[in-house]
């Protein structure tokens, strides 16, 4: 199956913004304005907000497929655009804290370090995986190649649903340690 013009005109984008979110992150989350001497203070009740984004997102993706499974495309379409929208508002959130506040550094001890971590990295790495998978997907989906859409949205979900997922079990876990 040969790509649509939509998709073709997108593709470009789609690679750059899986480049560029990444590296604007990674820049993003090194910078501290209040350690650069700017007087702001920390966004420190960002972090619960941004989790329950993550968690809704991980209930509008399991009701988007849902929808789709039952024939619903268009509330399927509206879910994961939903989904995006929080996805991205997590994205600033999640930077405007980290801008304005230190790091808390991770204070379990023992097992329960070791599965804090992993579920951390695997979290931050599938985070940066996920990106094209998304836009590929949604860009599939809103150009009409749907046997496309489809075989790519197997491979997509699982791993956004388990992004959004960690994301609310790495707040809880590290949430005890939030110098409140």
């Amino acid at each position: 199956m040969a790509m649509t013009e939509e998709e073709k005109k997108y593709k470009g984008i789609i690679w750059v913004l899986s480049i560029v979110i990444p590296l604007a992150v990674a820049a993003l989350f090194g910078v501290n304005l209040r350690k650069l001497g700017y007087d702001v203070e920390p966004l420190s009740f960002l972090p619960p907000i941004y989790a329950t984004i993550n968690g809704l997102t991980a209930v509008f993706l399991v009701a988007a497929v849902y929808f789709i499974k039952r024939g619903n495309a268009k509330l399927h379409e509206n879910l994961i655009k939903l989904c995006m929208a929080c996805s991205s508002l997590f994205l600033l959130m999640y930077v405007a804290y980290h801008m304005t506040s230190d790091s808390t550094p991770y204070g379990g001890e023992g097992v329960i370090r070791y599965v804090y971590f992993f579920i951390l990295i695997s979290h931050i790495i599938l985070s940066v995986i996920i990106i094209p998978f998304v836009l590929f997907t949604f860009v599939r989906g809103i150009a009409g190649a749907y046997e496309r859409h489809k075989k790519l949205a197997r491979i997509t979900y699982p791993m956004w649903l388990y992004v959004a997922v960690t994301g609310v079990i790495v707040y809880l876990m590290i949430s005890p340690y939030y110098n409140h």
